[in-house]
């Protein structure tokens, strides 16, 4: 055990701690045992490898057998596969160490090195890992002291040394080579070096049925639980991979670098019942599991222990009791009939949410519900705060809000429209936006606005207002907008041309006369053969600069003048056709009711207010002489 001296007798005064030799094969709880029988601290003690003995053995069940020590020369032949990868095969160290107390007054060669030594989960492969902004200053000893740090971080560590790490002597060369050059190396950056690396065990493969198709969404701690998005439909694609049974595989052994053996269990079979399929589903037996793969889009149905995709699906209602939300996609190809018609009742219920390819509800939509399709027909009657979108859509009686393409309504009662082409027997107010509108009869409070057409048949009510927008479409405003800031960029980048055109003008206009006469001077210099001043050179090759950068400037000027033209050609051009869109009434007009046309260029809304009583029918935009315009009566 470690002896100690005391310089005197007092309390505070100074320990002197004398060196000793010990063998062990776990250093790090040599070096703690040290440290507590002694009462100090561990980090205040060092070590150096004295010795290093490696012995092996072949285990027997019967007998206990002897270690057999490996000669040092001989350590890399224990790579050899066939032996190490031997269950019966052990192998230890065995380490003869000098512990010491640390000089903290001696200059240390690696105190500006931020080293440590790690490994992967397995530990089969060993890392040397160098801090950033480590340094280390040349010395002629530092390939061996290198080397001699590395190995006592690893033996620290229980790693094994001088097998399993044939890439040392290289990494460490290379650190030492960069040293010689430069006396010093400095690593601005984190690296992280494979400087050891044993047998990694292939893991065993449990088996496992995955259910592709049932797309359940894991829920956070902190998240609020959707319950209606049950999943009632399973929705999948064509060629999609919905079922996978993945094969039982027995892994292979390893050893990593601390000399463990790593045994790999039998898998687990828990799941080897047959799946059941007909033909919308084929099976593909491969070496690592067995797919099951959808041979149409849709959605996946079990019935009487039977995989199947199908289509069409027919259900009472859709509400969050029985079904919850239904969100295959407009692309599932999945269609669904809705039978629940009561009218006290609703087809689908309050919150709602319906995505799929095609559905029919011959029932209401409840409050808040929202249905997206790319066709969708409802018998019944949607609420004020739901949505419906639907590439082609039909309703019998809409309060809520609908967009799509084509749009058919029975009766509008105070609901919104967006659309197309939108097509109603009755409005009984409302707010419909489309490009044309086709109303049978019209009562009162509507506001249809159309980029096109509005065309009413019989007119019972008054306080409607009928309006020709050309930039009715968001995405039509939007380019819009984009091409009025685009025109602002170009005039204000014209106007900066324009200054520096004026500008190099009065330049050239300056020294035209000067360089006529240096051109003429700088030819007699060449004939003569005698060199020109260096003076007049460079005023002429300045002239011609000036030159050359006039002209692209006038060549810059000419494409911005294109560009702006056509920009403002295409400002023009989003109202078009505004003269040729009428507002038709084949009745004759009742009551207070407007016609308004809005502009783009200049962005102005002209009204009209027909008398009541009138028989003209279709109204259009006119452009006066004076360049105003007029709505008036016209021809359709």
């Amino acid at each position: 055990m470690a002896i100690f001296d005391s310089k005197d007798e007092d309390s505070s005064s100074e320990k002197v701690f004398h060196p000793i030799v010990i063998r062990t094969q776990n250093i790090t709880k040599e070096l703690t045992n040290i440290a507590q029988s002694n009462k100090i601290r561990v980090d205040t003690l060092d070590f150096n490898i004295l010795e290093v003995q490696t012995y092996t053995r072949e285990t027997d069940e019967k007998q206990e057998t002897e270690w057999n020590l490996v000669d040092n020369n001989s350590l890399y032949e224990l790579n050899d596969k066939t032996e190490i990868l031997n269950p019966i095969f052990e192998i230890k160290q065995t380490y003869e160490i000098e512990v010491f107390s640390i000089d903290k007054e001696k200059k240390q060669l690696f105190e500006n090195m931020k080293i440590a030594i790690g490994a992967n989960a397995t530990k089969c492969k060993v890392y040397l890992s160098i801090g950033a902004k480590s340094s280390l200053d040349f010395d002629k000893d530092l390939k061996e002291e290198l080397k001699k740090m590395i190995n006592k971080r690893k033996v620290r560590a229980g790693i094994l040394i001088n097998i399993f790490d044939q890439m040392l002597n290289d990494v460490i060369s290379k650190i030492v080579d960069k040293t010689n050059i430069d006396k010093k190396i400095v690593f601005e950056n984190q690296e992280t070096i494979l400087i050891g690396e044993a047998y990694e065990p292939t893991l065993t493969i449990d088996d496992a049925l995955i259910m592709h198709y049932d797309k359940t969404i894991d829920v956070e701690e902190d998240q609020r639980i959707d319950y209606a998005a049950r999943g009632f439909i399973k929705s999948v694609k064509k060629e999609e991979v919905i079922i996978e049974y993945i094969k039982p595989k027995m892994g292979e052994p390893g050893r990593n670098c601390c000399g463990q053996f790593m045994q790999q269990n039998e898998p687990t079979i828990l799941n080897e019942a047959s799946i059941n399929t007909d033909n919308s589903i084929t099976k593909f037996d491969e070496e690592a599991s067995i797919k099951y793969v959808a041979q149409e889009s849709g959605y996946v149905s079990l019935a009487s222990g039977v995989y199947s995709i199908k289509n069409d699906m027919d259900i009472d209602s859709i509400d969050f009791k029985t079904t919850g939300n239904i969100t295959s996609g407009i692309d599932s190809d999945v269609s669904i009939s809705v039978k629940e018609n009561d009218p006290e009742k609703d087809a689908i219920g309050i919150g709602m949410s319906v995505e799929v390819t095609d559905i029919n509800i011959e029932g209401n939509v409840g409050s808040n519900a929202r249905v997206i399709a790319r066709t969708a027909s409802i018998s019944g009657q949607t609420h004020a705060t739901s949505i419906v979108k639907a590439d082609k859509l039909d309703i019998d009686v809409h309060r809520g809000k609908a967009y799509g393409k084509k749009i058919k309504i029975s009766r509008l009662e105070h609901g919104e429209v967006d659309g197309d082409e939108v097509s109603i027997a009755q409005a009984m107010g409302g707010q419909i936006k489309a490009k044309e509108i086709d109303i049978d009869i019209c009562n009162a409070h509507v506001q249809a606005t159309a980029s096109k057409r509005i065309e009413i048949h019989r007119l019972q009510g008054s306080e409607n207002t009928f309006t020709i927008d050309p930039l009715i479409k968001k995405v039509t405003q939007a380019d819009l907008n984009r091409n009025q800031v685009e025109i602002q960029v170009l005039e204000s980048e014209l106007s900066d041309i324009k200054k520096e055109l004026v500008k190099y003008t009065k330049m050239m206009k300056i020294g035209t006369t000067s360089f006529l006469d240096i051109k003429k001077r700088l030819i007699r210099y060449k004939k003569k053969g005698v060199k020109a001043p260096a003076s007049f050179v460079l005023k002429y090759r300045q002239f011609v600069q000036m030159q050359k950068h006039y002209n692209e400037i006038q060549a810059q000027k000419v494409v911005k003048v294109d560009s702006l033209a056509l920009k403002m050609m295409a400002t023009v051009s989003f109202q078009d056709n505004i003269l040729d869109a009428r507002v038709i009434n084949r009745d004759d007009w009742l009551g207070y009711n407007e016609i308004r046309f809005k502009l783009v260029d200049p962005p102005i809304e002209l009204v009209y207010k027909p008398e009541e009583g009138s028989s003209e029918r279709a109204f259009g935009l006119v452009e006066l002489n004076d360049g105003t315009f007029e709505i008036q009566a016209m021809e359709e």
